[in-house]
């Protein structure tokens, strides 16, 4: 073989190595900017304020309700800031691209936990994941209630729901 033919091959070769290179990255780069986009829902709007009595006359209530929360917020990890508005859809937390909130989290698995609203309460249900899902410092086993402010850890993502 020549030299000059052994020369074009080397540079050909470099070339394919280069082109290699740069379409990882940009394989890379695509991924992590499109993986940390939300899903914004339609806030639905609440009930009556009283409910009524049959007799067309709104009956007042005995206690006032606590207010709902509105908002679940991103206290800590990489979204950090994040907010989603709560309607009546349950609300999936995890790495998958149909998740409502999609995590940037090594810790979070694909399909991580959901947040639910059953009989006028949210509830935080942890969906198989491998590292857990935690409500303050208790694991998540069985669907829990969420008290507004309350602190619900998803690997290095912590999130809160709000008024």
């Amino acid at each position: 073989m020549s030299e000059l033919t052994l020369t074009l091959l080397r540079l050909g070769f470099l070339a394919l190595l280069w082109l290699l290179v740069l379409s990882v990255v940009a394989v890379l780069r695509r991924d992590l900017f499109n993986s940390t986009r939300t899903a914004r829902r339609p806030v639905a709007a609440g009930g009556p304020a009283f409910p009524d009595n049959g007799g067309g006359r709104p009956q007042q209530r005995q206690q006032e309700a606590p207010p709902m929360p509105t908002t679940l917020v991103v206290t800590a990890g990489s979204l950090k800031g994040t907010t989603i508005p709560l309607g009546q859809a349950p609300i999936l937390l995890g790495r998958a691209p149909e998740s409502t909130l999609v995590l940037d989290d090594d810790y979070a698995s694909g399909r991580h936990a959901r947040l639910s609203l059953r009989h006028g309460t949210w509830m935080v249900e942890d969906l198989g994941s491998t590292n857990g899902t935690f409500l303050g410092r208790n694991r998540v086993q069985d669907p829990v209630p969420i008290a507004p402010g309350a602190q619900v850890r998803i690997g290095r993502t912590v999130l809160e729901l709000r008024r």
